[in-house]
């Protein structure tokens, strides 16, 4: 008995299934994020009002994703641990202050986009040999090679890096930090509009840039 091949029809009608699968995994994933950032909001409320250990545990929990936010934005994988602790250490003076209108992880990412700024404000202000590039231009170049977790063998931050800056900003915050657009507008300081269009090309350019790395021959 001769078994038919799969038609376009039958094609056709997977695909809702399948977009269905993908819209609930992408509903459970907001609803994580929701629960923990509540619990992470909760922790530095606490931590204003003295609870130390409420304290510890907002560190913890929020540390990873202020360095890696740090560490792409100042392109100094070495300079990023001490801009980490300033970061927590202008947290710290500005959480008495802090009421929780926005989540503490958009609140503490927006302190740690004003350190780095500060930290490459003072760079650009530093005597430098003739010759040397510019200090954007030498930030947007010098990102760190590989990025923990991303399959396939792929790296990632070799292909942010050749990102303009702001489109690589948006990227980060978004698709791996997991900041909603209207947290990563507040974070960066520009309209939520803005942010969509900075994923949208940055997206765009990341696949233009994957499909060219992947033809034949190419790198080499």
């Amino acid at each position: 008995m001769r078994l038919s091949s799969p038609t376009r029809e039958t094609r056709w009608a997977d695909r809702p299934e399948a977009d269905g699968r993908e819209a609930d995994r992408r509903r459970r994933g907001r609803e994580e994020r929701g629960r923990a950032d509540r619990e992470v909001t909760g922790w530095a409320l606490l931590a204003r009002d003295g609870d130390e250990a409420a304290l510890n545990r907002f560190v913890r929990a929020t540390r990873p994703d202020v360095r890696r936010y740090v560490v792409h934005l100042a392109g100094d994988d070495r300079a990023a641990e001490d801009l980490v602790q300033e970061t927590y250490l202008r947290a710290l003076r500005s959480l008495p202050r802090f009421e929780g209108r926005a989540t503490a992880r958009t609140w503490l990412l927006t302190i740690a986009r004003r350190t780095v700024v500060d930290h490459l404000r003072a760079l650009a202000a530093r005597p430098r040999p003739a010759g040397l590039a510019d200090w954007q231009a030498a930030a947007e170049r010098a990102q760190p090679r590989g990025l923990p977790g991303f399959e396939e063998g792929v790296a990632l931050a070799e292909l942010l890096e050749r990102l303009p800056a702001r489109r690589r900003e948006a990227f980060v915050l978004t698709q791996l930090l997991g900041l909603s657009y209207a947290e990563a507008a507040t974070v960066a300081d520009c309209p939520v509009g803005t942010v969509r269009s900075r994923v949208a090309r940055a997206r765009e350019a990341l696949l233009t840039l994957l499909a060219t790395d992947r033809e034949p021959g190419a790198g080499g």
